[in-house]
């Protein structure tokens, strides 16, 4: 049972339904971006952006295949926007860390982007962009094709892992007492920004190491 919310509240039915056809996937992928970025993932579905759309839930079928598809759409979007760091390529390695934490920034804060990169390996058109222009920028350091591909494999494992541990334990630390766990509160908040910097810097260190005795 869906429940009735107020008048202007972002999801609530629009008074009048718009005509068959009259929806395209942009005004949905739109709609879809909107609820996210409020912070509205858990609760999004196909049945409530087809009562903010203004139509009937199976219409929107036409334009997606599931929730799934639209999710990669939105997330692709919102990576496009801000997956570019502000650091110079020509110091690669400060781009590359820059890189790396963005995304790691990205998919703590966007429960949905989490999701999406978890499940499984994300081919979109954002995500080949990052990583293309990812393994330009290291092969302007010196690496080649191959240890490029090595560093950057190493480096966005490690930042999904640590993204989904971050967001675990952010959750968990929201939830708890600190003082009644110290060491459990210490653990959870190694999960931080400087962790991941820290944890970073090593991973480039041991592969400039190692490419520097072949």
């Amino acid at each position: 049972m869906v429940t009735q919310q107020p008048a202007g509240h972002p999801l609530a039915p629009a008074r009048v339904r718009a005509r068959w056809g009259t929806i395209t996937r942009e005004q949905l992928v739109v709609a879809a971006k909107a609820e996210i970025e409020a912070g509205r993932y858990e609760q999004m579905t196909i049945r409530l952006l087809a009562s903010r759309l203004g139509v009937a839930p199976m219409s929107l079928y036409r334009h997606v295949k599931d929730k799934e598809d639209l999710l990669n759409e939105v997330v692709d979007r919102m990576l496009a926007e801000l997956w570019r760091p502000e650091a110079d390529p020509s110091d690669p390695w400060a781009w590359f860390r820059e890189s790396a934490d963005r995304l790691r920034a990205f998919l703590v804060d966007q429960p949905a982007a989490l999701h999406v990169f978890l499940s499984h390996p994300v081919t979109s058109p954002a995500a080949l962009a990052r990583l293309r222009t990812a393994l330009s920028v290291l092969e302007s350091a010196g690496l080649d094709e191959s240890a490029a591909r090595r560093l950057y494999a190493a480096v966005h494992t490690y930042t999904l892992g640590f993204a989904a541990l971050q967001a675990s334990r952010a959750r968990w630390l929201a939830t708890n007492d600190e003082s009644a766990d110290p060491d459990a509160a210490w653990l959870a908040a190694l999960s931080g920004p400087q962790q991941f910097s820290d944890g970073l810097a090593a991973l480039i260190a041991g592969a400039t190491r190692s490419g520097e005795s072949h």
